[in-house]
């Protein structure tokens, strides 16, 4: 929905890294980028977004918006202490620099692969025979008796 996305309070001006609609979860999920370490500001200057999100760019029949907060290191117990008890939701996660080696990700996606193709053979086989069984069971205008 937005890269810089611009937003006033008062008479300041701020802006949110990265916003997006997340249509499964049917709510705006906005996104922090740190250069840094994970700091407590991190978490109430979330919250702050948050709050804004709700009020000023959610729409009816949404649900509250969530935020992710991407930095270069987390401290799991800083985080756990900034992040808990806040009204709305806040992640905060690590980010890599680097991909995995090429032949990782290869062989994920090759993984990945199967499993999606079995899956959906499955669900095929049960259609055929869910469908199978429904013709069997009923009867033509030849095998009625009077």
């Amino acid at each position: 929905m937005g890269r810089q996305k611009r937003l006033r309070v008062g008479h300041e001006w701020y802006r949110v890294d990265l916003l997006f609609f997340h249509r499964s979860l049917r709510c705006l999920v906005v996104i922090d980028l740190k250069i840094g370490s994970f700091t407590h500001a991190d978490a109430g200057q979330m919250n702050f977004y948050l709050n804004y999100a709700r009020e000023h760019w959610g729409r009816e029949g949404e649900n509250p918006p969530v935020g992710l907060i991407l930095c270069s290191e987390k401290n799991e117990a800083l985080a756990r202490y900034a992040l808990e008890g806040l009204a709305n939701e806040v992640l905060a996660a690590e980010y890599r620099i680097a991909l995995p080696d090429e032949e990782l990700l290869a062989a994920e996606l090759a993984q990945t692969r199967k499993a999606i193709e079995l899956r959906a053979s499955v669900t095929i086989e049960a259609s055929l025979d869910a469908e199978a069984r429904s013709t069997r069971g009923t009867p033509t205008g030849d095998d009625q008796t009077e």
